[in-house]
């Protein structure tokens, strides 16, 4: 049976020579025996006792930010787990892992399967170049990290960063999904694709 979990994991975000306190999702998607991570965020340990005793398939990030990231490695470390990112997101990467690289790169309309929920891969950039969204049909899902919200589009005001990129990315990628398609995004509460074509 197809599940989604969600932690709440609570950590930083520094770009740009700045550092702010956030809270992320982490979304855990599959079924009662495996399992993809979406944004290992923070908090490896909470991150695994909500896995429990399912295998962890992947731990696939929307992009390179280093709140989506900072609990990647050490959540593969302990689970064998690969992690996946976006080629265009090896910037941000390695500010955070200078000596460290992913073990596959994303790609746009590749498919990634767990607990036989098909993940289809989005290239949406935008909110950083290798930003991508996880859009799962079955569920009537799309987990969308930081390109799109509840009020609209993420944040565009830093480095690697574009808005009319981003706009672009959604008006294109995101908005011809179903309507009643729920976006999980990579902060704070659910909204619909419905919702957000309205508001766009």
């Amino acid at each position: 049976m197809a599940r989604i979990d969600r932690v709440v994991t609570s950590g930083t975000f520094s770009l740009d020579g700045e550092t702010f306190d956030v809270d992320n999702n982490v979304w855990i998607v599959g079924d009662d025996d495996e399992v993809v991570v979406i944004d290992a965020a923070h908090d490896a340990d909470a991150i695994l006792h909500a896995v429990g005793h399912r295998r962890v398939v992947a731990i696939a990030c929307t992009h390179g930010h280093d709140d989506h990231i900072d609990a990647a490695p050490d959540l593969a470390l302990r689970t064998g787990a690969p992690i996946l990112l976006h080629a265009d997101d090896l910037v941000l990467w390695h500010m955070k892992y200078p000596d460290l690289e992913p073990d596959t790169h994303l790609t746009d309309g590749q498919e990634l399967t767990a607990g036989g929920v098909v993940l289809t891969v989005l290239h949406t950039p935008g909110h950083s170049p290798g930003a991508v969204c996880f859009y799962a049909p079955s569920l009537r899902v799309v987990f969308t990290g930081d390109t799109l919200f509840q009020g609209g589009p993420g944040a565009t005001g830093r480095s690697f960063s574009d808005k009319p990129t981003i706009l672009n990315s959604i008006r294109t990628r995101l908005l011809t999904l179903p309507a009643d398609t729920v976006v999980h995004t990579g902060h704070g509460t659910d909204t619909t694709i419905g919702a957000e074509a309205r508001s766009l």
